[in-house]
């Protein structure tokens, strides 16, 4: 029962999100532009180097703090996972590499995403289709270190190939 509160609040946030996203106010300090493509490019190298299995190549997109999170919820097959701290991320996606070594195909490169700049940071929400995983929704916080993006917390929503 609490899984499934727990489901339910973090869809919820999910979508509102998503609304959140779209009324962006910017301080005067940023090229919006600019910050987006630079972030597009982060997600998208981190989803290519994980669909090809390339832990290190993948690693460089991720905080290494152990307050980060990533989260999983799949409606399709009613599984769920969540990691906290870098460790357990790094660690979840060292045993996935090991049990799934043969590469994927990775989806199409993301060109459209919303987002909500703070200072050094951003709330990133996007859709995108898995041709293994289906449709799902991506959450991501992202933080600007030493002048380049990276992932400070993950949450992704699987729908699967019906629609949602």
């Amino acid at each position: 029962m609490n899984n499934l509160k727990h489901i339910i609040i973090l869809s919820f946030l999910s979508i509102l999100s998503c609304d959140m996203a779209n009324q962006s106010t910017i301080t005067e300090t940023y090229n919006v532009e600019t910050e987006k493509q630079l972030i597009l490019q982060c997600l998208n190298n981190e989803t290519k180097t994980a669909f090809t299995r390339d832990y290190q190549g993948w690693e460089e997109h991720w905080v290494h703090r152990e307050n980060i999170s990533k989260t999983y919820i799949n409606f399709s097959d009613s599984t769920s996972s969540e990691s906290i701290g870098w460790t357990q991320i790094s660690n979840f996606m060292k045993n996935f590499i090991e049990e799934n070594p043969e590469p994927e195909a990775p989806p199409k490169q993301l060109d459209e995403i919303n987002i909500q700049l703070y200072h050094n940071g951003a709330w990133v929400c996007y859709e995108q289709m898995d041709s293994k995983r289906g449709s799902k929704r991506e959450n991501r916080l992202m933080e600007k270190q030493n002048g380049k993006w990276k992932i400070a917390a993950m949450h992704t929503t699987i729908y699967g190939f019906e629609i949602k």
